[in-house]
């Protein structure tokens, strides 16, 4: 059985940046669930979640926090699944305060933590710690990778043409 994404995101209003990591996990065919739960207005949902997401088939879990961003902690605290966190861009500290607080975390609750707004990488990074063991998916992922590199190389090409 592949194993599911989860995303938590925090707050709905983090669903514009979240939907580039939805998209990405779909696009390598990797099944995802994408729920709103708060580490501080919902922390018996969120810790039920996280306590039952193994035995529910999920493989990682993606959370999506700004401000005070502890969603990926508190969910990481409750489970031995890979979590990653996605610190969200707010209006007052642009991130800042999201990626101290989702990457500060304490001896034996590690959160992976991408880029402020990083959630394709959030969901590449998800889909490489499945590919261990999901040899089509790791297929993709080497696909992805090619890909990236000709684009690069034709952009290298055209320049040197150009010039």
């Amino acid at each position: 059985m592949n194993k599911k994404v989860a995303i938590i995101m925090g707050s709905d209003s983090d669903l514009p940046i979240v939907k580039g990591a939805i998209t990405t996990l779909k696009d390598f065919g990797v099944t995802v669930e994408v729920h709103v739960m708060s580490a501080h207005r919902t922390p018996k949902q969120a810790c039920d979640f996280s306590s039952n997401a193994k035995a529910n088939g999920f493989g990682v879990i993606i959370c999506a926090a700004g401000k005070a961003a502890h969603l990926a902690g508190v969910i990481a605290a409750h489970t031995t699944l890979p979590v990653i966190g996605i610190p969200i861009k707010s209006s007052t500290l642009d991130g800042l305060d999201a990626l101290l607080s989702t990457v500060q975390m304490p001896k034996g609750i590690p959160v992976a933590t991408v880029a402020i707004d990083g959630a394709d990488n959030a969901a590449i990074l998800a889909a490489q710690m499945l590919a261990i063991e999901d040899e089509a998916l790791s297929a993709k992922l080497e696909q992805m990778k090619q890909a990236m590199t000709e684009e690069v190389l034709a952009k290298d090409a055209k320049l040197q043409a150009e010039l």
